[in-house]
């Protein structure tokens, strides 16, 4: 009976390996994030010692503890804490229906939605509550036998000053747009909106239901903008003669220096417990998007190595059965 014969393996040749090289010190990294730690942090240290340290009296935190029992911060706060509500919902029911239909329609309409929202960065704040003013003015005089005389006054009322929502709107239209503008490119808004009117889902329900959760880190950080935004307002609110929390704090700062310092530190304070709260929300929002439901597992066939040909050493058929003995066979 003729021996089998099977081919002896190639010798391979060794792969030269590759020596790790050490990582060349970058100082200039540390360099820099010192200058700019310095240059940030030492204003706000600055700003501190001033409002904890008074001379000939050493330190007292009576600017920290007395900014709660000052007369008007509360309503200034809450007002501006209103006004920046309303603001964030109006300009995301304007801009958010606006960007999905940009979408789907004709790609030339995002460079006219784009300029339109971008025109309050290149207009002045100033030249916007000039206008505002002076239609403010001119209304109550030319209506005042309409029934737009009443809006007109409305729109003014000092407990919730409509306008103001209005202005800030205007002025937040570029920072929620660029915010949206990049969550909406991360996403297939054509093949979604396809997909779930051929569920049978309505308009309102694709936005909502397919669209918005998409978007949530794009929607929190354009609020976050837009709550920075309505909380550090002067101009807007000072001309029109309203009194949010920074037109509060200017006025303040006039009878008693340091609480204005103290409750500026407070606010930024807490406007970066807010930034780092918001990012953690964005990470963990687009992590649990991405992440693959864990499912039960699905069977994968073995692999079937390829049997040796019997002269040859190669081939394509199944692997041999194993030889089995054969009584009074050797």
């Amino acid at each position: 009976m003729a021996a089998l014969t099977t081919a002896a393996p190639a010798t391979e040749a060794p792969v030269p390996v590759k020596t790790a090289r050490r990582p060349r010190p970058r100082y200039w990294r540390g360099a820099v994030l010192a200058i700019a730690g310095l240059y940030f942090v030492t204003p706000l240290v600055s700003s501190f010692v001033f409002t904890v340290h008074v001379p000939n009296q050493g330190l007292t935190f009576e600017a920290y503890t007395g900014i709660l029992s000052a007369d008007g911060f509360t309503e200034s706060l809450f007002l501006s804490l209103s006004l920046a509500a309303a603001t964030i919902a109006l300009a995301l029911l304007l801009v958010v229906p606006a960007l999905v239909a940009v979408r789907l329609g004709p790609p030339r309409l995002r460079a006219v939605v784009e300029i339109v929202c971008m025109l309050p960065l290149v207009v002045p704040p100033i030249a916007l509550v000039t206008g505002i003013a002076t239609v403010l003015r001119w209304g109550p005089e030319h209506f005042s036998r309409t029934p737009l005389y009443q809006t007109f006054l409305a729109v003014q009322n000092e407990s919730f000053p409509v306008v103001l929502v209005l202005a800030y709107t205007v002025l937040a239209l570029p920072f929620v747009h660029r915010s949206l503008d990049a969550g909406l490119r991360a996403v297939d808004v054509p093949t979604l909106v396809e997909a779930a009117r051929n569920c049978g889902a309505s308009r309102l329900q694709v936005i909502v239901s397919v669209i918005l959760p998409n978007l949530r880190s794009s929607l929190a950080g354009a609020s976050f903008l837009t709550l920075a935004l309505v909380l550090g307002e002067y101009t807007v609110a000072s001309l029109l003669g309203f009194r949010p929390f920074a037109v509060w704090i200017v006025t303040v700062s006039g009878a008693e220096a340091r609480m204005p310092v103290a409750v500026s530190l407070l606010s930024l304070l807490i406007t970066w417990a807010l930034l780092l709260i918001l990012s953690r929300a964005g990470t963990g929002s687009s992590a649990s998007a991405t992440a693959i439901p864990a499912g039960p597992a699905t069977a994968i066939p073995a692999t079937v190595t390829p049997a040796a040909d019997a002269t040859s050493g190669t081939g394509t058929g199944p692997a041999p059965a194993a030889p089995t003995s054969v009584p009074g066979k050797e």
